[in-house]
């Protein structure tokens, strides 16, 4: 037998080698047409003329092309994803926030995605694409530079909702920012303290400045002078501790209390003050932070708790899945000063006077600011204890079920587009 005979009694005996999958180009190329129109055809969708119709039909038969069943209902699931961009997991604030948006998500059987943006806007652009590339069931954004035209085209795709600062046009869950720092400044001038100082962060949100704002306006209310040289900035990416308050506080003019615009510009202000030895003045912290009831004094903070804003967050979201026409809302969520006791530290004996006008504001005194109406009484911080009266918070220990509850029962939305309860107000308030 030859070569070539043995050859061809070998392909004889074989099986003949099987017919590669045809893919959907496949048939469009075979039958002339586009893609989206081979995919129009295997779907029924409407738009195909009847001849391409049976043409393509046949170029399938006659390819035995099968259609990927499980990528059509991929396709065809509805999105069960919330997406959630943040500034920092490292954040006190909002890794608390996260993990209740995430408990409510799950409860209704959603996954969770969250990024961070470092504060940076050049991030913050990166991180939205990577997020929104995925199929979102909504979409909860910190915003840090970006702008609302932005946030509206996204909101076109799927419901979205803004925290902690709002953007027009938006919904937004946020703090009565000023009316918390002026309830919290009045609390220390109550005590008997005229030099406040402020710390605030070297981050350029609106959040910050309000509180500053909130600051001054309890102080002129109060009819204390404003002094620039009390207001030092925090870096919030500099070292652990913040120098720029031991700074303020070695000066011989040193203020008696010092108002923090975040919890971490009050955890870096608490390890200066110990690693320094100085003495602690009275302190309030802008948000609660790990293992400061613990600390000697237990630091006193503004609360604006984040278990609370993230299921009000949560909710607004769905609320606007179930009607997307309706108009944006802002919800503003109470917060109340929790005392611990550093913020009831007394100024030293012989300092109660301001220096540069050598009398002290009236205790007590009522504030009026451009973000909410308090009183030191009603906030109950003058210069007794807290009133036993007053209506705590929530517990954080909620399940998510009854804090679902607790968000709907704080927030009433107003079809002129906000939803404002007072700082100083308990929840469920009218």
């Amino acid at each position: 037998m030859t070569h070539d005979e043995t050859v061809a009694a070998t392909t004889v005996g074989e099986a003949p080698a099987p017919r590669p999958r045809a893919r959907l180009i496949d048939v469009a190329t075979a039958a002339g047409v586009s893609p989206k129109t081979v995919s129009r055809v295997i779907n029924d969708e409407p738009g195909v003329l009847p001849q391409t119709r049976d043409r393509v039909r046949q170029t399938v038969q006659a390819l035995g092309f099968v259609p990927d069943r499980s990528a059509r209902e991929l396709k065809r699931r509805a999105a069960d994803t919330v997406g959630i961009l943040i500034d920092a997991i490292s954040d006190p604030f909002f890794a608390a926030f996260v993990s209740v948006v995430e408990e409510l998500a799950v409860a209704e059987g959603l996954s969770v995605i969250f990024a961070s943006t470092g504060y940076d806007a050049a991030r913050e652009r990166t991180q939205l694409d990577r997020l929104t590339g995925h199929r979102l069931a909504g979409l909860i954004v910190a915003p840090v530079e970006v702008e609302a035209e932005t946030l509206a085209g996204l909101g076109a795709r799927f419901p979205l909702v803004t925290v902690d600062r709002a953007r027009e046009g938006i919904d937004a869950v946020v703090i009565d920012d000023v009316g918390a720092a002026v309830e919290a400044t009045t609390a220390l001038i109550a005590r008997g303290h005229r030099r406040v100082a402020f710390m605030r962060e070297d981050v350029s949100y609106p959040t910050v400045s309000d509180r500053l704002a909130g600051y001054r306006s309890a102080l002129e209310t109060a009819g204390l002078p404003f002094d620039p040289s009390l207001v030092v900035t925090h870096e919030r990416f500099g070292s652990g501790d913040a120098a720029e308050a031991a700074l303020l506080l070695e000066r011989d003019d040193a203020p008696t209390a010092l108002l923090c615009a975040t919890s971490l510009a009050a955890i870096g202000t608490v390890r200066a003050i110990r690693a320094r030895g100085l003495r602690m003045p009275a302190l309030v912290s802008f948000g609660d932070f790990t293992l400061a009831e613990v600390l000697e004094p237990g630091i006193t903070y503004v609360d604006h708790d984040p278990r609370l804003l993230g299921a009000a967050a949560f909710r607004r979201l769905r609320e606007r899945a179930e009607r997307p026409d309706e108009g944006p809302v802002r919800i503003v969520v109470p917060t109340r000063l929790v005392p611990r006791g550093s913020g009831e530290v007394e100024p030293p004996t012989g300092t109660a006077a301001d220096p540069s006008t050598g009398s002290g504001a009236t205790a007590g005194v009522a504030v009026r600011s451009a973000g909410s109406e308090a009183s030191a009484d009603a906030a109950g911080v003058v210069a007794g204890d807290p009133s036993p009266d007053a209506d705590p918070l929530p517990v954080l220990s909620e399940p998510a079920a009854a804090l679902a509850a607790t968000a709907l029962a704080l927030v009433h939305p107003q079809p002129a587009g906000d939803a404002d309860v007072s700082a100083a107000a308990p929840i469920g308030a009218p």
